[in-house]
């Protein structure tokens, strides 16, 4: 039996794929295009494995991914592939639109055309698993109820309305054609393996380098924290037990404010790794010019899959940001490999740091 990960050596697609290969002897074949957030290092634990193969291509290579298709005949492909960034998607969105729509469009051709020749049986079981964002609803005030699978549609960024026509292509795949897909849309995750773009991984090093920490506008922007390896568990029961057509939410029930996530992150490093001269790491908050469009708050209601497919997550945020912060003062290597030259060019033009 095999699988078929897209996105495979980015942050959530790494960890599914570690974790997929930790515990099944199943195969994944692994396809990531390794643009600059992939990172063969987060599998470097993999090398040599029997259960693991990657390839490196892109989704809209319809001719590879056939091949793919034919060659290791998977039960299953599940879509972590994508531009994932709003910051860089406001100064670049062709890309965005090149991977999340035209990509998943090809992806879709490609699996429909390989899943329609498969034996009964095969036909029956195989499914398409896509990985989507909470950001395609949009945002919400203060008293708003969180995202259900219900809440309409309003993304507000060329990153999230990038994502919004995937979910519509993925969905109009399965109700036009038939393609036994799932979806879910996700809370934002943090975790091991995350690019230092993101907020999270950013402070952390930030802080440990002795640089400013950016913060948007007043810092009060909300987020429903999600530890990615709970992620991980909800897509596997998903994958498993999921009713076809059907989108699944998953969130940590973790609603803080950038500002709360920064300030604990500096608590943590003050207890695990203090500052030289002994002040506190909450000194090095700055606070730079709010992005373009910035949505206020997002929030995910999950209770259907918890009612439906009997997934919690596991971690409270503080349990999982202190493995978070822990994770990255014991892997200095994987860190000093991911922070390129293009990376700090990066850094310098979005927040002057």
């Amino acid at each position: 039996m095999t699988v078929l990960v897209t996105g495979g050596a980015g942050f959530i697609g790494g960890n599914f794929v570690l974790d997929w290969c930790a515990g099944s002897d199943e195969l994944v074949v692994n396809l990531d295009k390794l643009t600059y957030a992939g990172n063969l290092d987060t599998l470097s634990t993999l090398k040599g494995r029997d259960n693991h193969v990657f390839v490196q291509g892109d989704i809209g290579d319809k001719v590879l991914v056939t091949k793919l298709l034919n060659e290791y005949q998977p039960r299953a492909v599940i879509n972590f592939a994508a531009e994932s960034h709003v910051d860089r998607s406001i100064h670049g969105p062709a890309d965005f639109i090149e991977t999340n729509i035209v990509g998943t469009f090809n992806l879709l051709e490609a699996v429909r055309a390989y899943w329609s020749d498969l034996p009964s049986d095969h036909k029956a079981a195989f499914r398409f698993l896509h990985v989507s964002t909470d950001e395609v609803y949009g945002t919400l005030s203060a008293t708003d109820e969180p995202f259900s699978e219900t809440t309409s549609y309003e993304p507000n960024s060329p990153y999230s309305a990038s994502k919004a026509a995937s979910d519509h292509l993925v969905r109009a795949w399965h109700h036009t054609y038939g393609l036994p897909v799932l979806t879910t849309n996700c809370s934002n995750n943090y975790g091991p393996y995350h690019f230092p773009e993101k907020l999270i991984p950013l402070v952390i090093l930030n802080a440990l380098a002795g640089k400013p920490l950016p913060i948007y506008g007043d810092g009060q922007q909300i987020r429903d924290w999600l530890f990615v390896k709970d992620h991980c568990a909800a897509i596997r029961r998903v994958l498993e037990a999921g009713r076809l057509g059907e989108t699944y939410n998953v969130g940590g029930w973790n609603e803080k404010a950038n500002l709360d996530v920064v300030n604990t992150i500096c608590t943590l490093l003050d207890e695990l790794k203090p500052r030289a001269d002994g002040k506190g790491y909450a000194e090095q908050i700055t606070y730079v010019t709010d992005r373009p469009g910035h949505d206020r708050r997002y929030a995910i209601d999950a209770r259907k899959i918890e009612r439906d497919l009997g997934w919690k997550p596991a971690e409270t945020f503080d349990t999982g940001i202190r493995k978070t912060v822990q994770w990255y003062l014991d892997n200095h290597e994987w860190v000093q490999n991911v922070t390129s030259g293009g990376y700090r060019e990066w850094t310098a033009k979005q927040y002057g740091a």
